[in-house]
C-alpha cells in the first residue's frame, strides 16, 4: 500500500521534552511527599499520560488518590512544564528538516500523551505548528498509549480533515521513541519507524525500521515500510 500519511510522537521524537516532564512530575509529587526517581520514570512511567502516570504511581506506592487530586497534579504539572519549557531549546537534531520534507510529500498528524496546549505552544513556538494537520493529545483519546486509541484517532481526523475515508491504517507510518508508543501504534495497524532517542535501537524492537536519529528518517525509507 502506497504511503499516504506520517504520524509524529511528540515528546521524545519532535522535542526533547522527557527531562522537562520528568522535573516537573518529581516537583508536584514531592510536594505532596512522593519521591520519582529518574530511573523509575523511564523505565515504569513514561508511557503513560499525566493522569495515567499519576494513577500507576499512586497504584504502585499503594496510595489513594480519587479524580479530582489526579486532576489537580496533572493541571500543576502542565503550569510547571510550560515555565520549564521557557529556559531553552527543544529541539532535536533534525526535527525541522524531517518534518518538512514528509509534511512536502504526504498529510502530518501527532498522536501524543502530552497535553494538547503544550504541543500546540512548543509547535508554534519552532515554527511548524503549520506543518500538522491533525493533533491528538492526551485529552483528545480515550485510552492512552500502549493502547491504539491515539493512532485511531489521528487516522480518523485525517480521514475527516485532509484524507478521504478510504485512507488505511497501514498507509500510515507512526515515528516513535519508546516500547509504549510502538505497541500503540502496531495495535491500530499502523507501520512504525523508532528513533534512538530516548531508548537504544535495541530496545526498540518491532519497529519496521530503526533510525539512529531523524536525519536517517528519508521518504524512501518510508514509502519503502509502505509496500
Amino acid at each position: 500500500m502506497p504511503l499516504r500519511a506520517v504520524i509524529f510522537d511528540f515528546d521524545g521524537v519532535i522535542a526533547d521534552t522527557e527531562p522537562i516532564h520528568l522535573k516537573a512530575a518529581q516537583h508536584v509529587l514531592a510536594d505532596a511527599g512522593i519521591a520519582l526517581a529518574a530511573r523509575d520514570y523511564y523505565q515504569r512511567y513514561l508511557g503513560f499520560d499525566d493522569a495515567g502516570m499519576f494513577r500507576a504511581i499512586a497504584a504502585d506506592r499503594r496510595i489513594s488518590l480519587d479524580n479530582r487530586a489526579i486532576a489537580e497534579l496533572v493541571d500543576r504539572k502542565s503550569q510547571v512544564v510550560l515555565s520549564l519549557i521557557d529556559e531553552g531549546s527543544l529541539l532535536f537534531a533534525g526535527v525541522t528538516e524531517c518534518v518538512r520534507r514528509c509534511a512536502a510529500a504526504v498529510p502530518l498528524a501527532i498522536a501524543s500523551g502530552a497535553l494538547g496546549h503544550e504541543i500546540d505552544l512548543i509547535l508554534r513556538r519552532i515554527g511548524l505548528r503549520e506543518a500538522f494537520q491533525v493533533i491528538v493529545g492526551a485529552e483528545d483519546a480515550p485510552r492512552s498509549k500502549p493502547a491504539p486509541d491515539p493512532y485511531v484517532r489521528a487516522i480518523e481526523m485525517l480521514r475527516e480533515v485532509v484524507l478521504p475515508n478510504d485512507l488505511a491504517a497501514g498507509q500510515c507510518v507512526a515515528i516513535e521513541d519508546s516500547h509504549w508508543g510502538l505497541e500503540s501504534a502496531r495495535a491500530a495497524g499502523v507501520r512504525c519507524v523508532a528513533v534512538a532517542h530516548t531508548y537504544p535501537a535495541d530496545a526498540l524492537r518491532g519497529a519496521d525500521f530503526v533510525a539512529n536519529t531523524l536525519d536517517d528518517i528519508t521518504l524512501e525509507r518510508l514509502h519503502q515500510i509502505c509496500r
